[in-house]
């Protein structure tokens, strides 16, 4: 026997994350330069991070010998949100927040549940903890939030509902979200992650955090990677009820968020000119991805995200002739679908490019 031997028999279990292929790693591969790829994988802002952020980056550079104090990214979200400053969670991007849930509720002998083809950390993050995952089945590619109430069990402990939903787009109203929330029981915690919530069109927002006050099991997860465009600064956070906030904040990592992290999410949230620009960019990309694709005759599951997903005769050679030509989507096997391929909606020119693409490696 040695030590591999004595690893948790559910951590060995655990298929491991994989993330959206670098571009220099493509580089290295086919032999393509750096600047003739374009990367549409991983859901990011095309245009960069904000110049709010980047000079706030610039400026917190000569802190960096001291330990970050997570008070002021602490205060300006609870101002933001309207809630209390012990409500608020911060996190190593949101997957960290997600994390910390997972381990303060789960553990072997638990089970939570989630949808067929939703977010990959739901169940690594449930089954780190040596809970069971109890996967409900998709209707249309999104939440049944039937099957998903009838799958709760007397042992579950979290339900995780994306919204929208990563890789597929879906999006569930908020009065039906609201129901399902009023059916769950109150010692099985609802964790509501919103990491696109701001590329929602404005009538379809709610205020879901005002909803804690009516349901203290759940907790809200945002990010600052998509819409902010900090996707490599890894900055998230967690809404909840106090008691909860507490709890997921006794086993969170100290200084899990860095200085220069801190300094870019507080100057983000006061850029309200870059946030706008990046959903209006996003509403004409999508546009135009989608009206590509259905010149070329494939069918997208509708999207209320940064990106869409669509269907294809074969996605694993579809996927390696775009690689091929220098450009770099999802594939997403891994989640049920090997057929689709996610794209990331980028900018006009990079669409363009992804779109001429795909149609010669069809």
């Amino acid at each position: 026997m040695n030590l591999l031997d004595q690893a948790l028999p559910y951590v060995r279990k655990i298929s491991p994350y994989v993330p959206g292929k670098p571009i220099t790693e493509l580089a290295r591969e086919m032999g393509l330069a750096v600047d003739k790829i374009v990367k549409l994988a991983s859901n990011e802002n095309p245009l960069g991070m904000s110049p709010k952020a980047r000079a706030a980056v610039e400026k917190a550079l000569s802190g960096c010998e001291r330990y970050p104090d997570q008070y002021e990214l602490i205060a300006a979200l609870a101002e933001r949100l309207g809630v209390g400053q012990d409500q608020i969670v911060l996190g190593n991007g949101s997957n960290d927040v997600l994390d910390l849930a997972a381990r303060v509720f789960l553990a072997p002998g638990r089970s939570a549940v989630f949808s067929q083809h939703a977010f990959a950390v739901y169940p690594l993050a449930t089954l780190s903890t040596g809970a069971e995952c109890i996967v409900a089945p998709a209707k249309h590619y999104g939440h049944d939030l039937a099957a998903m109430k009838a799958a709760i069990r007397l042992d579950t402990r979290v339900v995780w509902i994306a919204n929208p939903n990563n890789p597929t787009g879906n999006f569930l109203p908020y009065a039906e979200v609201r129901e399902f929330i009023t059916h769950v029981p109150a010692d099985v915690a609802v964790v509501l992650d919103e990491a696109y919530n701001e590329y929602l069109p404005p009538a379809e927002r709610v205020d879901t955090v005002g909803w804690l006050k009516d349901f203290p099991n759940l907790i809200i997860t945002r990010t600052f990677s998509k819409i902010y465009g900090l996707a490599g600064l890894r900055v998230g956070f967690a809404v909840a009820a106090a008691e909860v906030a507490d709890l997921m904040n006794r086993v969170r990592q100290p200084f899990n968020v860095n200085n220069l992290a801190i300094a870019a999410a507080c100057a983000a949230l006061d850029d309200h000119l870059f946030v706008a620009e990046s959903y209006q960019l996003n509403r004409r990309g999508m546009e135009q991805v989608v009206a590509g694709l259905k010149r070329l005759g494939l069918e997208h599951i509708p999207s209320h995200g940064n990106f869409v997903t669509f269907a294809v005769p074969d996605g694993t050679a579809v996927n390696r002739r775009l690689l091929q030509q220098g450009v770099i989507v999802r594939p997403i096997g891994g989640y049920g679908l090997p057929n689709h391929l996610r794209v990331t909606i980028g900018l006009e020119s990079e669409n363009a490019r992804f779109l001429e693409a795909l149609e010669k490696s069809l």
